[in-house]
């Protein structure tokens, strides 16, 4: 089980792995609503590397890039879920709204990303030895699962099923 640190720790730890011949590999997002499409991130991610340290933005860095009313999940609620998968060794809440500093204080092996994310696009893509791009899982994104579920609630819930438990 991954571990939640500070920005000062992720760099220390990678330097350290990167001299015991560990490849450290980094990906980021917001992971406001874990599905599918957040894990085969993630595994990919692990595949390219010994060390995986997720960036997770935090509630203010959400805000920012996100639409009005998210996140939906709170920064510590989702490093632990994050930090709790097994692909995940290293959790880092950074507030800015992109992760440059932290991708410079770590300077991964290898910089993952999704396809939906050019190249050009991919903060911090200098500092890493390799950027991978990596195939989504069609059909699954926090902003279709919110879609999904507010079409499903166009109604009052009952008091039948908010009383049972």
């Amino acid at each position: 089980m991954g571990r939640i640190i500070s920005q000062k720790e992720a760099s220390l730890i990678s330097k350290e792995e990167k001299e015991k011949g560990r490849r450290v590999v980094f990906t980021n997002g917001c992971f406001d609503i874990i599905h599918k499409g957040h894990i085969e991130l993630l595994r990919q991610a692990k595949d390219r590397g010994d060390i995986l340290i997720v960036g997770l933005n935090s509630d203010s860095s959400t805000k920012k890039i996100k639409e009005k009313g998210r996140p939906i999940i709170d920064e510590e609620s989702r490093a632990v879920v994050l930090s709790s998968i097994v692909y995940v060794d290293y959790v880092v809440i950074f507030n800015e709204k992109t992760p440059y500093n932290l991708i410079k204080a770590i300077r991964p092996d290898a910089l993952v990303k999704g396809e939906d994310w050019s190249e050009e696009e991919i903060v911090g893509r200098e500092l890493a030895r390799e950027v991978v791009r990596v195939k989504l899982v069609p059909g699954y994104s926090t902003t279709e699962m919110i879609k999904k579920i507010m079409s499903n609630f166009q109604f009052p819930i009952s008091n039948k099923m908010s009383n049972d438990k």
